[in-house]
């Protein structure tokens, strides 16, 4: 049997990652792993999930939590440096 961990080694995005998801499409988080891994080995996946981690920051913004919404930008820095997308998408 597959542990949740094991889930998320299949999925190439780290679990903050998958938690922004999680979040944005209002699904439990292994729900969440399995779109992940969709969108990050598909052309353009991966610039839905930049989108989808921007999302989470203005929502924090929005609803004045200032520290999760640096959380999410966090993870957003992380997760444009480790995933090269737009380089990708413009070659």
């Amino acid at each position: 049997m597959l542990t949740y961990e094991d889930c998320v080694g299949l999925t190439d995005l780290d679990e903050e990652e998958i938690e922004a998801i999680s979040r944005h499409e209002h699904v439990p988080e292994i729900v969440a792993a399995e779109l992940g891994c969709c969108l990050a080995h598909k052309p353009g996946g991966e610039i839905l999930i930049d989108q989808i981690i921007r999302d989470d920051i203005v929502e924090a913004t929005q609803h004045g939590h200032p520290r999760e919404a640096l959380h999410w930008r966090e993870v957003l820095r992380h997760f444009e440096m480790t995933h090269h997308m737009l380089e990708r998408e413009a070659a």
